[in-house]
């Protein structure tokens, strides 16, 4: 083990160096390397989006790291913090992925520990290049014992907040239309009695999958994030976590289509929610939510993820008000910058 003053770490701010943190009198321990496996076992589960079968595969040019902290009381990994450094010398955690930054793995870590590996961490960073970071991190509502301490450690230690989403969740404890507005309520009534039912489709349907998706988002002016190619090889590479999922109508016709994410965590993702126009007096998509509600209570999970509504002007208001009246809870998505 290296043991290093925080002052000559940007000096030595290499792949597998480990450097004692002051802070932690002993106990605590910051590890940079390529690799993302850890020295240690990880003290929790890791998000889908920072495991990594998933850092691994992505294709995106830059220098890629993972920092770790450790500690050696506990043997366990309780810090995993993937970054990237793009050829524009901006570091960025995520690369590829709706969220990223540093997962805090258990909520006792000290806050003067936190302080010192972020601070280090930045400072091995602006030794390789890097000018610049930029972290949009977890929703709150997945991480409440965590979040709020490292977005106050992120803070002391530099970084501002560059812009802040409001997230929609359904929590899983009451039953789907127990919380819906209504309007919804009767719109779901609707689509029941006009024979629409809700189907988790086999993977071998998603070229027509996403050409459906593609036709609904044009509709609206909107784009996908990802090509067809790239959704096809998530499919493929994590068959467990990625689910299709549709409404059709009483002849058998698609009507609205989603993709979901087992996101970690007891978390599932609606990801790409689409309906065709023509169907919006009926709103499918209250039926598609019914139906991954009903099997992320089945699977056991805490909380179905209704995704973010950002325009680049602002919020998406009438989008934000659909959530609401499906019974959505807000909570902040943040992203963070700090010089480097």
């Amino acid at each position: 083990m290296t043991h290093l003053p925080s002052s000559d770490v940007s000096a030595a701010a290499v792949a597998g160096e480990v450097c004692a943190l002051q802070s932690g009198h002993g106990r605590y321990q910051l590890r940079w390397q390529h690799e993302f496996t850890p020295a240690y076992p990880l003290a929790e589960e890791l998000y889908l989006y920072l495991q990594p079968d998933q850092l691994a595969h992505a294709n995106v040019p830059g220098q890629r790291l993972l920092v770790l902290l450790e500690d050696l009381h506990l043997g366990q990994t309780v810090g995993w913090w993937p970054v990237l450094i793009a050829p524009n010398a901006e570091a960025r955690s995520p690369w590829q992925a709706p969220f990223g930054g540093p997962q805090l793995l258990r909520p006792d870590v000290p806050a003067g520990v936190l302080d010192e590996w972020l601070t280090q961490v930045h400072l091995g960073l602006a030794a390789r290049g890097a000018q610049r970071l930029v972290q949009r991190l977890a929703p709150f509502a997945y991480e409440p014992r965590t979040m709020g301490p490292l977005v106050a450690a992120l803070q002391r230690t530099g970084h501002t907040i560059s812009l802040a989403e409001i997230d929609s969740y359904l929590p899983l404890e009451h039953a789907y239309d127990a919380r819906l507005h209504p309007s919804e309520r009767r719109r779901l009534h609707k689509c029941l009695r006009h024979g629409f039912r809700v189907e988790q489709e086999p993977p071998l349907l998603l070229p027509l999958a996403y050409e459906f998706l593609r036709r609904c988002r044009e509709e609206k002016g909107q784009t996908l994030s990802l090509t067809q190619e790239q959704l096809m090889d998530l499919f493929r590479r994590f068959p467990r976590e990625y689910l299709l999922f549709s409404v059709r109508d009483a002849a058998g016709e698609w009507v609205a289509l989603t993709v979901a994410v087992l996101a970690g965590r007891g978390v599932l993702y609606n990801f790409f929610p689409a309906s065709p126009l023509q169907y919006n007096s009926f709103s499918p998509v209250v039926l598609l939510n019914a139906g991954l509600h009903a099997f992320a209570q089945a699977s056991g999970l805490r909380l179905l993820d209704l995704g973010t509504s950002t325009l680049p002007t602002g919020h998406n208001e009438s989008l934000l008000r659909f959530k609401r009246h499906l019974g959505g809870v807000f909570s902040l998505k943040l992203t963070l910058e700090r010089p480097l």
